[in-house]
């Protein structure tokens, strides 16, 4: 068997007058993540993950910031396209370990729901993906508020 691991991370900027979407749903918020796409950092960085494991390229090469094909896209469809890309080069999913960092709001409450969204997506079942978040104490740009990040570790396997 022959695995492979990725690691994926994205930031975004948090501004008043946008949504706030991590693994796939809107949560409520006074600030939404600033972006080309719909800002979502969790799928982003899941994203990153997949693709830096299959060694073919990242998020930016595939889906650049400077088309507008990829303009406020909803980024379950670039899951979806990553997913496929892995998948046409022979990989599946074993499994998804993943840390949001925010202050607010807390995201405990919405892990299951985004779980149910990104399951499908990757052909996984939910207890094979693990979501976190964490604080970073009110230090620096996300203890201010002003953004978020997401890390990802994905393990692959072959399917040749």
């Amino acid at each position: 068997m022959s695995v492979r691991i990725g690691f994926g991370v994205d930031f975004h900027q948090l501004v008043a007058g946008r949504e706030l979407w991590i693994g796939g749903i809107n949560i409520p918020h006074i600030k939404g993540s600033l972006g080309h796409s719909d800002g979502d950092v969790l799928l982003h960085a899941i994203c990153d993950a997949m693709l830096g494991a299959a060694c073919i390229g990242d998020i930016g090469v595939h889906f650049p910031n400077t088309s507008s094909e990829f303009k406020n896209i909803d980024s379950k469809i670039l899951l979806k396209k990553s997913f496929d890309l892995i998948s046409a080069n022979g990989y599946r999913i074993v499994n998804i370990d993943s840390t949001l960092c925010l202050e607010s709001p807390k995201i405990q409450f919405y892990v299951p729901q985004m779980q149910q969204i990104i399951a499908p997506v990757l052909s996984l079942n939910i207890s094979d993906i693990s979501i976190k978040g964490t604080t970073t104490e009110r230090m620096g740009f996300i203890g201010r508020e002003e953004g978020l990040a997401a890390y990802a570790t994905i393990l692959l396997e072959s399917v040749n």
